[in-house]
């Protein structure tokens, strides 16, 4: 018998980050606390987003919200890079970029996981900014996904062409 595998990558799907960037527009136009303070999300480039308000509190108040609709749609927060909010002129930003790909420090990590804790029929390979797991057992693939699932790693983890 073959040996089955899955592929473990953080990516995050560019139609849901957008609809998620539209829902918290919508919202903060129509809440009353953002009224009059200059509160926006714009997207600068295709994986950075900028949050503006007049005041450091408001733009804290303004990443609440981008974070509440990534997360209900289906985007971990783990997937987002969040910078320390700055002034700038009259009004106080926070760069968020959107993290695609595992860091190879952090595939090392998952790496060693899998190595250690892992059902010993499985074996990890690093394939650029991915991970491929592979065994013979299904089931030890499953547990594996399992552990990773309850591990608190950095990066947002996807499992993917399981087979």
């Amino acid at each position: 018998m073959a040996d089955s595998s899955f592929d473990i990558v953080s990516k995050v799907d560019p139609m849901e980050a957008q609809n998620a960037v539209n829902q918290a527009q919508k919202e903060i136009a129509q809440r009353y606390d953002f009224k009059g303070v200059g509160a926006s999300v714009e997207w600068s480039g295709t994986e950075k987003l900028v949050l503006k308000a007049s005041a450091e509190e408001r733009v804290k108040a303004v990443l609440e919200v981008v974070e509440q609709k990534f997360i209900k749609r289906g985007i971990g927060v783990r997937s987002l890079e969040t910078g320390e909010s700055f002034p700038s002129g009259k009004e106080y930003r926070i760069e968020v970029s959107l993290k695609n790909g595992i860091a190879s420090e952090d595939a090392k990590t998952i790496s060693k996981i899998i190595r250690d804790e892992a059902p010993k029929s499985v074996k990890s390979q690093i394939q650029g900014d991915e991970l491929r797991v592979q065994s013979k057992s299904r089931d030890d693939l499953q547990a594996t996904m399992a552990l990773l699932k309850g591990k608190d790693l950095p990066v947002a983890l996807q499992f993917v062409n399981f087979r």
